[in-house]
């Protein structure tokens, strides 16, 4: 059976690497529900969350930001980083590099707070 190295992101926690087998169903089991495989990054890698994350009102996970640091959305849930090679249609386990990447791009766990003015994201340092 194929087996993955991934990256999984679990809410108010650190990345953990981890292994998952590489079928839907482990994926699913990963997320705790369907899949949805969003592209957020340059580099060939998909970040695979539950689908119905935000509709069953799942804690909210990590921001998602752009080149200039703001925020254009938020998981929610349970998710994970794996490969995403160039060119085909089925995903991989990520590479030392990469894991050791989104390791440090992910560190820090995430807090949201709604406030009149807006959305306050605080991460575990400014504490």
């Amino acid at each position: 059976m194929n087996t993955w190295n991934i990256l999984l992101l679990e809410p108010g926690a650190c990345p953990r690497t981890t292994t998952i087998a590489g079928t839907l169903q482990a994926m699913q089991q990963a997320v705790d529900g369907p899949i949805q495989a969003i592209y957020p990054f340059e580099e060939p890698v998909a970040l695979i969350c539950n689908e119905e994350g935000k509709l069953l009102h799942l804690p909210w996970n990590r921001a998602l930001r752009d080149e200039a640091g703001q925020i254009y959305d938020i998981v929610a849930g349970t998710c994970f980083l794996c490969a995403a090679p160039p060119g085909e249609e089925t995903f991989a386990g990520l590479t030392d590099a990469q894991l050791e990447t989104f390791t440090r791009r992910f560190a820090t766990p995430e807090w949201f707070i709604p406030t009149p003015q807006g959305l306050v994201v605080l991460r575990e340092a400014e504490l």
